[in-house]
């Protein structure tokens, strides 16, 4: 049986409260740069964006990273790769960089992701921003700015429904059961 533990309303409140927390830890919007992680985090970035732009008044850079190639089982999870683009449209030397993803796990996709920032340049900093932090770490990785922790059986995934484009819509988080086949 599938449970929703968040609705778009509460997808709303985390997002405007990360933003919030942003503009407290870096001292404003300057010298920020957000990148999502593609897929699950370029919505949520986007999202973040417009809280941050409505916030502070200011236009904020957005890109976004596909981490498939700096995977550390590029080579054996990815017989038949779908590999996108990534596309970091500003300069992140010297900037603080905030990582965007949907859900935290393993640690090891923020992994990839960090080294795929770093081919694009030295930030000051690297941030950490989540949706949802379901624990299970592999990886010594913590996210600074955290939506919702959320506790997910064994057998169940946990799924975030946001728009990639940002947009306000039917949005929601779902643990779904696996088939028990």
């Amino acid at each position: 049986m599938d449970r929703v533990v968040l609705r778009q309303e509460e997808i709303a409140r985390i997002t405007r409260r990360i933003a919030v927390a942003i503009v407290e830890a870096v001292g404003g919007v300057d010298r920020v740069g957000l990148v999502g992680i593609r897929r699950g985090g370029e919505g949520f970035a986007r999202q973040l964006q417009g809280e941050l732009e409505r916030a502070e008044g200011t236009e904020v850079p957005l890109g976004a990273v596909d981490i498939s190639l700096y995977r550390d089982d590029a080579a054996t999870a990815l017989p038949d790769p779908k590999i996108g683009p990534s596309d970091v449209p500003f300069s992140v030397d010297g900037h603080d960089v905030v990582l965007v993803d949907d859900v935290l796990q393993t640690g090891r996709t923020v992994r990839a992701a960090i080294e795929c920032v770093l081919d694009y340049g030295r930030p000051r900093r690297i941030w950490l921003a989540v949706m949802c932090d379901r624990g299970g770490r592999e990886l010594p990785i913590a996210a600074d700015f955290v939506g919702r922790v959320v506790e997910v059986p064994d057998g169940a995934r946990l799924e975030v429904q946001i728009d990639t484009a940002g947009r306000e819509g039917s949005q929601q988080v779902v643990i779904r059961q696996k088939d028990p086949s």
